[in-house]
């Protein structure tokens, strides 16, 4: 009777390292199945005439309200030059409240630059605003090449991601650039897996 337990524990002992093998070796199967591409999103983006033309837009946009901060910056030093100048002729009193005129254009000034250039300026808004459905369209393009060509991960050299090596066979650039609709003369795109 004990060998027919010792049997039995033997054969599920080694039924059961079976099964764990089996089961890691799946394991390792379905890692290396994995297939990684990248692609460098700058690239892409400077190929693209809509990303040209948003930047020209911001960089317009830019000039005029720096020229008009410009102005009102040269106003304000104007109009404390003049006060400078009128000093001898005022009153403590009518001097101090031109001074605090003055004061108050200096921080209307810089209320209004934080309003354009800040954080959530008009500025950070028009890029997005500008830029978010180019965006879109290469990632709709990055997704419709990864589904294709049958990748479970893509990268973006261009980002925060550091690529410390990488294998021009494993470039999809030249693919999203082609689902774009965007064709170099002197590229050949050879097809990838």
């Amino acid at each position: 009777m004990m060998k027919i337990s010792l049997k039995k524990n033997i054969t599920f002992v080694f039924s059961t390292l079976f099964f764990v093998g089996i089961m890691a070796l799946s394991t390792l199967n379905t890692v290396s199945a994995q297939r990684f591409g990248y692609i460098d999103s700058q690239k892409i983006l400077e190929r693209l005439p809509e990303y040209s033309q948003a930047n020209t837009e911001l960089e317009e946009m830019t000039k005029q309200w720096k020229a008009e901060l410009a102005k009102k910056a040269q106003e304000i030093l104007d109009n404390r030059t003049k006060l400078e100048a009128e000093r001898v002729l005022l009153t403590e009193e009518m001097y101090a409240e031109k001074q605090k005129e003055i004061q108050q254009q200096e921080s209307d000034l810089i209320t209004y630059r934080e309003s354009i250039f800040g954080a959530n300026g008009m500025l950070f808004k028009k890029r997005r605003e500008l830029i978010r459905p180019i965006q879109d369209k290469i990632m709709e393009a990055v997704r419709i090449v990864s589904l294709q060509k049958k990748l479970h991960f893509m990268f973006d050299k261009a980002s925060d991601l550091h690529m410390l090596f990488y294998d021009e066979t494993y470039n999809f650039t030249d693919f999203v650039l082609e689902e774009l609709g965007i064709q170099d003369p002197n590229i050949s795109i050879d097809k990838k897996g």
